[in-house]
């Protein structure tokens, strides 16, 4: 059975890495391959400066103003309740961790863009970069490794990786153009990183859906756990990275009023009975809503997969192209009118738990097939592995 090493960013403290780090791995098991996720220890690479207070101070100067009070809000609040708030951030950290151990095989050791083995090429097929944000420039962990230098050229393969941006700055174009040439089988997540990848190497290369789209509702839902804080009555759920702004919890507010629902806030660190559930909660989470409320592109996804009614937020003080993902994601679905300013949330509209799936299954069939036509190419993969 041939072996492939799967790169992508490991992170025990995010619902979507985690799963779709899980997806790749069943999706790649199915086609009869060994898959193993290497774990890259880098912190900061060769390509970035160590943050110091001059850069801490430029980096909070580039944030929009909500972007800066919620990150010295979280600072103070970590200072002001530090022994709660590390316990919390531990919890959630062992629970994903659990999540890793029990669902996804991860080598037992690290390597770093300033220490890899040298026999790391020889002990697998392929190697596999994607699908999250490996190719942020303002990641400081991204370096040549998230591009596989390290491995023969016919055994790197990209799977709908993320730039997470729609430019890359002027000071990264050469090396990044270099990177991308070198790699044997090219595909990205969003629109805007085909087009970078076109601009830099004048390769077409093709949009591929997020990998936890690969699976179907009956395969996640098998890794689902109820969590014991879980409301025994109807609730909302919401899911906003960095807190729930004003405007949307008084939105929020109301539906949950006139529809009789309890509110349960995942990812906020003021929630204590929910900020450290792990992915399989997550899941469940979902699926038993009657709404989702969320600005993550991940709570889309598995709304779309789950068949649930959701409402996507725009991402406030995001810049345009942090949107992309979502935006990709909504017009391959056709499912526009989810967005939240669709909506006259002040009136009582029976629409919003209204969600018409019946042609998802077409699309969602058309985008798998897409994904097998390629990794089937890039892998050699011909009949029975």
């Amino acid at each position: 059975m041939k072996k492939i090493g799967l790169f992508t960013i490991n992170d025990y403290n995010n619902y979507g890495n985690r799963l779709q780090n899980y997806a790749v791995q069943e999706y790649l098991k199915s086609l009869g391959f060994e898959v193993e996720t290497i774990r890259n220890g880098t912190k900061y690479s060769k390509y970035s400066k160590r943050p110091n207070l001059i850069s801490r101070v430029e980096n909070l100067i580039k944030l929009t103003p909500r972007e800066a009070y919620i990150k010295v809000t979280n600072k103070f609040l970590e200072k002001v309740n530090n022994n709660k708030i590390k316990e919390l951030k531990n919890s959630r950290e062992r629970n994903f961790k659990k999540f890793t151990k029990e669902h996804i095989l991860e080598t037992d050791y690290s390597i770093s863009d300033t220490n890899i083995p040298e026999d790391l090429s020889n002990n697998y097929d392929y190697f596999i970069t994607g699908s999250d944000q490996v190719w942020n420039p303002y990641n400081h962990r991204t370096s040549d490794i998230d591009f596989l230098t390290f491995a023969p050229r016919n055994k790197r393969i990209a799977l709908s990786p993320s730039f997470g941006v729609s430019k890359i700055p002027e000071d990264y174009i050469e090396r990044y153009r270099k990177w991308i040439s070198e790699i044997n089988s090219l595909s990205v997540r969003e629109y805007d990183g085909a087009k970078i990848i076109k601009d830099l190497t004048g390769r077409e290369v093709p949009v591929l859906v997020d990998p936890t789209l690969l699976l179907k509702k009956e395969k996640w839902l098998s890794i689902s756990k109820v969590d014991s804080n879980k409301p025994s009555k109807k609730y909302l759920l919401t899911y906003f990275l960095g807190g729930v702004p004003k405007k949307y919890k008084e939105q929020i507010a109301i539906i949950s009023k006139r529809n009789n629902l309890d509110v349960v806030n995942l990812g906020d660190i003021r929630e204590e009975l929910y900020y450290a559930i792990g992915p399989s909660q997550f899941l469940d989470y979902i699926n038993s809503c009657s709404i989702f409320c969320t600005d993550s592109f991940h709570g889309a996804v598995f709304s779309i997969l789950l068949e649930k009614p959701f409402l996507i937020y725009n991402r406030e003080g995001s810049s345009v192209s942090m949107y992309s993902r979502i935006d990709t994601l909504l017009d391959k679905f056709d499912l526009h009118s989810r967005k939240a300013e669709s909506f006259n949330i002040n009136s009582n509209n029976t629409k919003l738990f209204e969600v018409d799936y019946s042609h998802v299954t077409h699309i969602l069939d058309a985008e798998r097939n897409k994904a097998l036509e390629y990794l089937t190419k890039a892998l050699g993969v011909k009949g029975e592995n």
